[in-house]
């Protein structure tokens, strides 16, 4: 970690905790910030909150108040899910203070070389799978960090100069970077998401791009091809363009050429003998492979990762297969466009598990994919009416039941050997659970009872 000195005796406001706001505030409190945590949560149900006061940092919760900003603050840490929106943001813009994000203090403080991995979809799966691959091969460490779950100022502070970052960053974290400056990045695709928080898709599409704006010629900048709007952002990149594609769009690098997995022409794999199914994560491979060529990663150390890579937790991850049937916990699809993915990445027979919060949005788009590879569904949550007659309205049957424990028993029932069950709900958790997370792990609970009950001869 760098030693330096930029924030002894600032005051510095760090807004909103979670994991980012915690490990923002601790590493500013180790280089002599003078730290004010400000946290909507109420200080005695606010575990975090004491930890920090304990440690030494003054603490304000239970609510934001904008009279704190007369203070004087030098700086604003704010939590990536706060929008800009926020009355507590928009004073402090008010006032000309800096306000960045968490990987931004990660980046000023570290000594590794960082790759950076953005986009819409697959960014999680792009990342780990870059990390998988630069540790099977090289004498230093790769570590995952960003968005991906890991506060990348935790890992900042241990990683040394010869050592790899490997960070997911969201479009949140992006918007309040200054100086973050990747040596190679990663846009794997860009679809609409989170409009609500970024007020319309053009903002959204400016947050992406930022992952590369401090990059020079230097640099590499692995980008999507098969999307035409990439030729026109790749515009506003300083660095060297490294297209991927899959449907052999002129130009691009990595590529799938007759089913093979493809560097610079030269075959590394076919595709169908990777572990992870679906066409996103041929492109989420593609793109990984782009990253570990350019850093000189091997074809063995490539063809180990994805011969063997079950999937990221809740993101189509593969589970078990009971009695010929392969479970896959895909709780992280929490809107329309997820499941979609999801529901292409199957050949098989589908019986599809899925519902959750309503937010009012149309999903009549799921119809025709449900009539082509769904052949049951379960449906669960405040979604459960609209899922069922999406169900319908494709042709196909449908139970409704409480939610994810209680559904997987059903679709056991439903199911038949080679099959798949599948659970991607369509919709967020938390009309039952605080997270996908849960929710996910609610479903493997269950999954795990159901093996056990079917390999003991009950059912």
């Amino acid at each position: 970690m760098k030693n330096i000195s930029d924030y002894r005796n600032k005051k510095v406001l760090v807004l909103g905790l979670a994991k980012s706001g915690v490990n923002a505030a601790r590493l500013l409190h180790k280089l002599g910030a003078l730290v004010t945590v400000n946290d909507k949560q109420q200080f005695d149900d606010n575990k975090d909150a004491q930890e920090l006061l304990a440690d030494g940092m003054r603490v304000i919760t239970g609510r934001h108040p904008v009279e704190l900003l007369d203070e004087h603050f030098e700086l604003m840490v704010k939590n990536p899910g706060i929008p800009y929106s926020n009355p507590m943001v928009k004073r402090a813009e008010a006032l000309h203070m800096p306000i960045i994000t968490e990987p931004e203090l990660a980046y000023q403080v570290s000594e590794a070389q960082w790759i950076g991995i953005t986009g819409t979809n697959g960014k999680t799966t792009t990342t780990t799978l870059i990390g998988l691959m630069l540790n099977q091969q090289r004498p230093h460490h790769a570590f995952d960090a960003g968005n991906i779950g890991i506060p990348v100022s935790q890992v900042a502070q241990k990683v040394g100069k010869d050592d790899t970052i490997v960070a997911e960053l969201s479009s949140f974290q992006l918007c309040g970077i200054k100086t973050l400056h990747p040596h190679i990045a990663v846009l794997t695709n860009i679809y609409e998401a989170h409009l609500d928080w970024h007020g319309n898709r053009a903002n959204y599409v400016a947050a992406k791009i930022r992952i590369t704006m401090n990059q020079t010629p230097d640099d590499y900048f692995i980008m999507n091809w098969d999307l035409p709007e990439m030729h026109e952002l790749a515009k506003q990149s300083k660095a060297q363009i490294v297209p991927f594609s899959r449907k052999n769009a002129e130009g691009a690098r990595a590529q799938l050429i007759d089913g093979w997995l493809t560097f610079d022409g030269d075959r590394i794999m076919k595709a169908s003998e990777m572990q992870i199914p679906g066409l996103h994560n041929i492109e989420n491979a593609l793109a990984a492979i782009a990253a570990v060529k350019l850093e000189g990663v091997g074809d063995d150390a490539i063809r180990e990762v994805l011969r063997t890579f079950s999937g990221v937790k809740h993101r189509i991850q593969y589970l078990e297969t009971i009695d010929g049937r392969r479970v896959y916990n895909d709780s992280k699809a929490t809107n329309v466009e997820a499941a979609t993915v999801a529901l292409n990445a199957f050949d098989q027979p589908i019986v599809w598990l899925a519902g959750g919060l309503d937010r009012g949005l149309p999903m009549d788009a799921l119809t025709p994919l449900v009539k082509k590879h769904v052949k049951s569904m379960v449906v669960f949550g405040q979604t459960a009416p609209l899922m069922a007659k999406i169900a319908k309205d494709a042709g196909v049957p449908v139970q409704t039941t409480e939610n994810v424990m209680t559904a997987v028993p059903i679709a056991y029932e439903v199911s038949r050997p080679g099959d798949v069950i599948l659970l991607s709900p369509a919709a967020a958790s938390w009309d039952q659970y605080p997270n996908f997370e849960v929710r996910g792990d609610d479903f493997i609970k269950a999954v795990n009872q159901l093996k056990a009950t079917v390999e003991s001869g009950d059912k």
